[in-house]
């Protein structure tokens, strides 16, 4: 049976440490959507359509990989895509108790499982927050955020 997941989020913007989960999840996964979640009462920092290009040239010679938006309920989108289970990367404990909830939710309501990476220790701070942070204070970013090649 093909293994097919789900991995969402805004995305805003995708890092490294986004990277690390779906490079890892390629090791057990047949097939991997990038849900980009569309939520207009959240403000992006950057334009779904500039998410979407960066991801899409990311993985352009990856054919185990796709990128899509929604706007409906994730658990929706994922019955929809017919995903076997979602993949979350957790970062901390504090991921974890969140993440949690969401799963055990998740389960009971469609019976889709939830699977986590822990996140190496080398990206385990990185999150798009604090890279949008950066971005706003024109810092450097080069070091979180993945090189197109």
């Amino acid at each position: 049976m093909k293994q097919k997941a789900l991995f969402s989020g805004t995305f805003d913007p995708y890092t490294v440490a986004h990277d690390a989960i779906v490079q890892r999840a390629l090791l057990f996964t047949d097939e991997i959507i990038i849900g980009i979640g569309v939520n207009p009462e959240k403000s992006n920092f950057h334009t779904l359509e500039s998410r979407i290009d960066f991801i899409e040239r990311l993985y352009a010679k990856q054919n185990r990989i796709s990128v899509i938006s929604y706007d409906t309920l994730t658990l929706d989108f994922a019955k929809k895509a017919g995903v076997n289970f979602i993949l979350r990367g957790l970062r901390n404990h504090i991921d974890f108790e969140y993440e949690k909830s969401m799963a055990d939710i998740n389960r009971k309501i469609s019976g889709i499982e939830t699977v986590f990476l822990i996140s190496e220790p080398q990206f385990a701070h990185i999150s798009s927050s604090l890279v949008r942070e950066l971005i706003k204070h024109k810092q450097l970013i080069s070091h979180f955020i993945p090189q197109i090649k």
